[in-house]
């Protein structure tokens, strides 16, 4: 029973983390105004699942971090209520954090559950060395190096298609426009016409196009394209990098194959993420900062370059925070970002470490309890 409870708790983590996470690599195609919201969490679905199955093969470092080895003494590791505290502990903070559409790392909680459980079983004894150097300091660098590569990058970008030749078009909207002529308030009634009219229309309501060639090729297609790719990109090392985490909490179960276990895991967060992305995804897309297509293909190209490379080098780093360090690195550079988004983001971020450690440790506490 304990590990049937084991297995349902890991699963509801990874249905938090595909709800809080899941939208996050898509985020500037729907921001940009590239494709809609359906479109968006479709591909990111399809993506981040691919990321999933893949981690069976390229990230089983990770596996062995997130199972608390080196933190706690190895006899605690093979405890499922340790295990239990730290799935309920960091799902709970994350699936909170979805309710209220806060875009917070499925990483930062685990590392707060894993803090939490651990120092309550342990005490002292818990590894807080390792802690800070293989947890807390990729957490910490990645969005502040995420924001300085994608500001640099973007003026590289910006520079080099001024130098090529490519163009914004002028937004201008052409169509028909009503225009009240009556009104009778007794009867509800409203009479229009109609007429022709050309408008150019405000720049927070104008999507910008591109237009030019490169090699004989539309910029505006070359860039779209390459813009879906980077958002698959970046959905793909997501799944990478947080279905082993998930996975890793699974190990003390030995009759369960790890293969199945990450299986369960990418089902799991596929479903959050259709069901429960939304208001997160409205954060990420249109509240930090207006993107065009240009700014929202650099974003996604640093995410996912970091993102991978963290995963298969075997560091925790969270895509949420690189992700959301590359998106304000761009509005930073256009002098767009909304700061006060930010700020109410930063803050989500420090409270999500010490909200894991106490939802975890009171659940350890009272499983303690219970079995006794």
């Amino acid at each position: 029973m304990i590990l049937v409870t084991l297995f349902l708790a890991a699963c509801f983590l990874a249905y938090s983390n595909g709800a809080n996470d899941n939208f996050k690599g898509v985020a500037t195609l729907f921001g940009s105004g590239t494709i809609n919201y359906k479109g968006a969490i479709t591909w990111a679905t399809i993506t981040t699942l691919a990321g999933s199955i893949a981690a069976i093969f390229l990230a089983s470092r990770l596996v062995r971090n997130f199972s608390g080895k080196g933190l706690v003494p190895d006899a605690l590791i093979q405890s499922p209520e340790f295990a239990i505290s730290i799935a309920l502990g960091a799902a709970l903070t994350v699936f909170f954090a979805t309710r209220i559409g806060m875009p917070i790392s499925t990483t930062h909680s685990l590392v707060g559950a894993l803090f939490g459980s651990g120092v309550v079983a342990v005490g002292l004894d818990f590894n807080f060395t390792k802690l800070g150097s293989t947890f807390l300091m990729p957490l910490i660098v990645s969005p502040l190096m995420a924001a300085v590569i994608s500001f640099i990058t973007y003026i590289i970008f910006r520079q080099s298609r001024k130098i090529l030749g490519v163009t914004k078009k002028t937004c201008v909207c052409v169509g028909n426009e009503y225009i009240p002529v009556s009104k009778n308030l007794n009867s509800v009634t409203i009479e229009a016409s109609s007429r022709k009219s050309v408008k150019i229309l405000n720049e927070d309501d104008c999507i910008e196009i591109y237009q030019g060639d490169f090699v004989g090729v539309s910029s505006q297609k070359i860039l779209n394209f390459s813009h879906y790719i980077s958002a698959g990109i970046v959905s793909f090392a997501r799944g990478l990098n947080d279905t082993p985490k998930i996975v890793g909490l699974l190990i003390v179960i030995n009759t369960l194959d790890i293969k199945w276990g990450m299986i369960a895991v990418a089902i799991a967060i596929a479903v959050g993420g259709l069901l429960n992305a939304k208001k997160v995804g409205e954060v990420m897309s249109k509240k930090i900062t207006p993107m065009n297509h240009g700014q929202g293909f650099t974003a996604n190209l640093i995410t996912g370059l970091l993102v991978t490379t963290a995963s298969i080098h075997g560091m925790p780093v969270s895509t949420t925070h690189v992700s959301v360090g590359s998106i304000f690195g761009i509005g930073t550079a256009t002098k767009k970002a909304d700061i006060k988004v930010v700020r109410n983001i930063l803050l989500s971020w420090l409270l999500t470490l010490p909200m894991a450690a106490f939802c975890s440790g009171v659940i350890y506490y009272l499983l303690l309890i219970l079995i006794e």
